[in-house]
Formats: C-alpha cells, sequence, structure tokens
C-alpha cells in the first residue's frame, strides 16, 4: 500500500509558523489532487485545505483561510501546507491525503494517506 509521507510538525508559540510537506513516492503526482486534514484529540477529523492536481484550485476551511496556504511541485512530488499566525486551536495531528479527481473535503474520498505529522502551538 503506497503512503505519502509527511514531514515539518512541531511545537510552535502561538502566532508562529510552520511548514508541513508531503512527499509522494511512486505516485503519479499530478493525476492527484491532495487535501490536507487535521483531527485533534477527542474530535472530529476536519478537512482543512485541499488543491487541484496542477495546483489552479485551492480550498481552505473557515478557520484557516487567510492564515494558512497550501501549494504543491510536481516536479518535487511534494505539497506543502504553510501555516502562519498559529493558535492555540490549531494543534493537531496534520495528515496529507491524494485522490484521483478534484478536491473533496470527505475524507473517504481520497486514496492514500500519510501517517500524520504532530503539530502543538502552545506557549
Amino acid at each position: 500500500q503506497l503512503r505519502l509521507v509527511e514531514s515539518g510538525g512541531g511545537l510552535v508559540q502561538p502566532g508562529g509558523s510552520l511548514r508541513l510537506s508531503c512527499a509522494a513516492p511512486g505516485l503519479t503526482f499530478d493525476a492527484y489532487a491532495f487535501g490536507w486534514f487535521r483531527q485533534a484529540p477527542g474530535k472530529e477529523r476536519e478537512g482543512v485545505s485541499c488543491i487541484s492536481n496542477w495546483g489552479e484550485s485551492t480550498n481552505y476551511a473557515d478557520s484557516v483561510k487567510g492564515r494558512f496556504t497550501i501549494s504543491r511541485d510536481n516536479r518535487k512530488n511534494t505539497v506543502y501546507l504553510q501555516m502562519n499566525s498559529l493558535k492555540p486551536e490549531d494543534t493537531a495531528n496534520y495528515y496529507c491525503a491524494a485522490r484521483i479527481g478534484r478536491c473533496s473535503w470527505s475524507g473517504t474520498d481520497y486514496n492514500y494517506w500519510g501517517q500524520g505529522s504532530q503539530v502543538t502551538v502552545s506557549a
């Protein structure tokens, strides 16, 4: 089973920034849309952002709009999530996921997932 590889999580103070990366070795990269999801303890998984297969379309959850930026580099088979102005409520395990076709906010529509990267925002 193909697995996406995430990196870049960690501990950051409120107002700080982090950049998550998601590598997709072995995937026909430009055939896939990518989404970022997050799950905090005791809460349901939620969609954070999504980018179309050539990057021409991006979507964001209202809670992160204006603070997070999703991007991709199809030459490097990598998707990024730049997170600025982080808040304690952004604390969660962040997952990237890939699917053939268009962006979707439903996690069940995705074919491949990463292992998760913990982001903790705390003073």
